[in-house]
């Protein structure tokens, strides 16, 4: 592959987002496997920089039926892109793929399909999708990724560009009162936004869990509860992160505080306070969990399966504690009275299609 084709996210226009987590890396973390590192946890910035675009300047051009998503539930960065397709409506046009919460050494896997084999692309590995056009294809594979499914092979797997391609590229396919999640007047604060929520808590996140020292998880942790009590006096008087709307922004933010008290407070030893212990930004997540299009993608059993069962030099016994109690995710919340409008002048996505439909959380006492 050569070095056009691939390339740090953090050069993405509009994002200055690495690349996806150990969720995104084929396992285990390394040849020993190992997730953990020594010393302070760097991650791998490079990825596959073709783009699906509406003028087809890659080679690839924007067209109903042609792509499929692949994702799983259970990853933060993958996460981004079933929100985001669902609240653009592009459910008829980009077809989805789910592998399940683990995998083997080689990829990530199909096996929530029958037969272990995706019934689409006929593959039961994402990996053969990846060597389909790379045969020499030399990091991990990763999720999200969009395949071209005439040919079977990968077109990308960056996915911070993935998700604003779905916003800016996509539009001819977009439903009806899709809202905008990049608005051009915005895109350079909300670029900012992402930017440090990139490094302090979406990956901040990982460098506690996966640091290798003492001092590297000290500065990792420090430097995670720093950002969330600036993320917390950001959102104490103001309901989205950026504009009085959903952007992009948010559903960045959201898929790593939607996992931290069933994933990061205790597997990363993340735990000055639980989410539930911070009033703001308990609240903030509350109130896109209840917004359609963020709380019907999450699958909270798969969450937890993936990270204490994969990282099992984390985890040596790959169990999965039973806890927390989830049914405050559907508590009131009470941002309303911050004003804001969720989808601007558009209107929320309808329900997901029956077989995208995730498990019910029980009622709040």
């Amino acid at each position: 592959m050569s070095e056009a084709e691939t390339r740090s996210s953090s050069a993405a226009p509009g994002s200055a987002e690495a690349p996806g987590s150990s969720e995104a890396q084929s396992s285990p973390g390394n040849q020993n496997g190992s997730y953990v590192e020594p010393g302070e946890f760097k991650r791998d910035t490079n990825y596959i920089t073709t783009r699906i675009t509406a003028d087809g300047r890659d080679g690839y051009p924007v067209e109903p039926g042609r792509y499929r998503l692949v994702a799983a539930r259970a990853c933060p960065w993958a996460n981004r892109t079933l929100i985001v397709r669902r609240l653009l409506g592009l459910e008829d046009v980009l077809s989805l793929g789910l592998c399940g919460p683990t995998h083997d050494k080689y990829s990530w896997t199909f096996d929530l399909d029958p037969g272990g084999v995706d019934p689409v692309l006929g593959i039961p590995r994402l990996r053969d999708a990846y060597l389909a056009r790379f045969p020499d294809y030399p990091r991990g594979i990763t999720v999200p990724a969009v395949v071209d499914v005439p040919t079977g092979q990968v077109v990308t797997n960056d996915y911070a560009q993935i998700t604003l391609d779905f916003s800016t590229e996509w539009t001819a396919y977009h439903r009806p009162g899709a809202p905008d999640l990049y608005p051009e007047r915005l895109r350079a604060e909300i670029d900012e936004v992402a930017d440090v929520i990139f490094r302090d808590v979406n990956n901040g996140v990982y460098r506690c869990g996966f640091a290798g020292a003492q001092d590297a998880y000290e500065r990792a942790y420090d430097r995670l509860f720093a950002r969330l009590d600036w993320l917390s006096e950001r959102l104490a008087d103001q309901r989205y992160l950026v504009g009085d709307t959903i952007t992009e922004a948010d559903v960045r933010l959201f898929t790593t505080l939607v996992r931290f008290d069933p994933v990061y407070h205790g597997h990363f030893k993340c735990n000055r306070q639980k989410l539930s212990e911070m009033p703001v930004l308990w609240a903030y997540a509350r109130d896109l969990f209840q917004t359609p299009g963020f709380g019907d993608t999450i699958d909270f059993d798969q969450i937890k399966t993936h990270y204490y069962v994969v990282h099992a030099d984390i985890n040596p016994t790959r169990v999965v504690p039973k806890g927390p109690d989830l049914s405050g995710w559907l508590t009131p919340h009470g941002r309303e009275a911050l004003g804001g409008r969720p989808f601007g002048d558009g209107t929320p996505p309808p329900p997901p299609k029956p077989d995208e439909r995730v498990p019910a959380l029980p009622a709040p006492a």
